[in-house]
């Protein structure tokens, strides 16, 4: 046998059951900084009222709510310059957790603006387009939305029907996009349209004659959320408008890619939160003369959703330093939002079967949560989706079309 360390035993190490890997272990005390912060932000701001928001289907104050999460640095929190944080990618995924451990409408709130709308500028825009847009939307003094999905296209964004077209020096849009978080209080939609020139994406003012953006109401999946429609009739925006620094899908794709990142972190919050409302309950609700975490069914139960959720959770960690490494692939992401919102829903239809008829009770997170999470599964990228793209990544052969 080869010569090696002795075994230690670490038996007198604490079983700490809301981290039983020891993944705190992986962060610095910065990146523990960071998270405590949003955490506390959540927990002061967000949760003491989420459950009213969500039986209202409203999000009150959301321009407020955008203007402490911009004093926290969560907007655009991974850019550089411009007001922006430049956090690291496991930083942001750590914020984009908590934040959604309190609801799934705040983490898009969050990603929305700084993944989706600020991303597209800061990767695409012109210097004058970044100097414009990004220091407000960063203050959260703007907020952004970003204009890809149209009623009839969905999963084939290749096929949008909004238009653009010249007209002298100036550029004429005309189109519907549809499901866009943010869209009725933006300030500016990050628009992609086809043009004769391909897809090109646009910095559109919402103040622009022919633009508006009606809410859409009657959800019963992130009603915590603003989302809206935007229509486009015979806008007219100057050449400046139009993003200079990409043409084709490769734009928008791009920057889904770096909000699906977050997701892969963001579910892991709404599982946590579920996982934790499950185990509680477990500890301290009594039948048969006993709390019901004293039985062995509801123990599996429990050691399955933790397994599955810090699973989740140390696949975003590796995700996270691919990405800090400047190696991460955009299959990978797909591993991930695939792998972690599908556990992450399975996670909270188990807490809601621990729980029982007080599963479907706002006093708990758990069903808020599911409920959410049917929401995230789609949008970004489907379940059928991003198996196609794993399946193309193993076998080499396109399933697509």
């Amino acid at each position: 046998m080869r010569a090696g360390r002795p075994f230690v035993s670490a038996s007198r190490t604490p079983f700490v059951p809301t981290d039983p890997l020891g993944l705190d272990e992986l962060l610095a005390p910065e990146d523990l900084a960071i998270r405590d912060t949003v955490r506390d932000w959540a927990a002061d701001r967000v949760l003491p009222y989420v459950a009213d928001w969500y039986e209202s289907g409203e999000l009150p104050g959301i321009r407020e709510l955008a203007r402490e999460l911009g004093a926290l640095g969560a907007l655009g929190m991974s850019l550089q310059g411009y007001g922006c944080a430049g956090a690291s990618a496991v930083q942001y995924g750590l914020a984009c957790l908590e934040l959604e451990a309190a609801d799934s409408g705040i983490r898009s709130l969050v990603s929305v603006q700084g993944s989706l709308a600020m991303y597209a500028i800061w990767k695409y825009g012109s210097e004058e387009q970044k100097q414009r847009w990004l220091p407000g939307m960063a203050a959260g003094e703007l907020i952004g939305c970003f204009g890809l999905t149209e009623p009839d296209v969905g999963s084939d964004p290749a096929a949008m029907r909004t238009y653009a077209k010249r007209d002298g020096a100036d550029w004429v849009l005309n189109g519907r996009k549809m499901w866009i978080t943010n869209g009725s209080v933006a300030s500016v939609a990050v628009v992609w349209a086809q043009t004769d020139e391909g897809i090109r994406g646009f910095a559109v003012p919402t103040d622009a004659a022919g633009f508006s953006a009606p809410e859409i109401k009657h959800k019963w999946s992130l009603r915590a959320s603003v989302t809206s429609e935007l229509v486009m009739d015979d806008v007219r925006l100057p050449a400046d408008a139009v993003l200079p620094g990409v043409t084709g899908l490769k734009g928008p794709l791009g920057c889904l890619s770096h909000a699906r990142y977050g997701i892969v972190w963001g579910s892991m919050g709404a599982a946590r939160a579920s996982f934790e409302a499950a185990l509680d309950y477990a500890r301290t609700r009594e039948q048969f003369g006993k709390p019901i975490g004293g039985f062995q069914l509801t123990q599996a139960k429990l050691a399955d959703m933790a397994l599955e959720l810090h699973k989740g959770i140390l696949l975003a960690h590796h995700l996270g330093r691919r990405m800090d490494a400047g190696t991460l692939r955009p299959e990978q992401i797909s591993f991930g939002k695939l792998n972690n919102v599908r556990e992450a829903i399975e996670i909270c239809r188990t807490a809601r079967t621990i729980l029982g008829a007080n599963g479907i009770s706002l006093e708990y997170p758990v069903m808020r949560h599911a409920t959410n999470l049917e929401s995230v599964l789609t949008y970004e990228g489907t379940v059928e989706m991003h198996q196609l793209v794993l399946g193309k990544a193993l076998t080499g052969l396109d399933a697509f079309r």
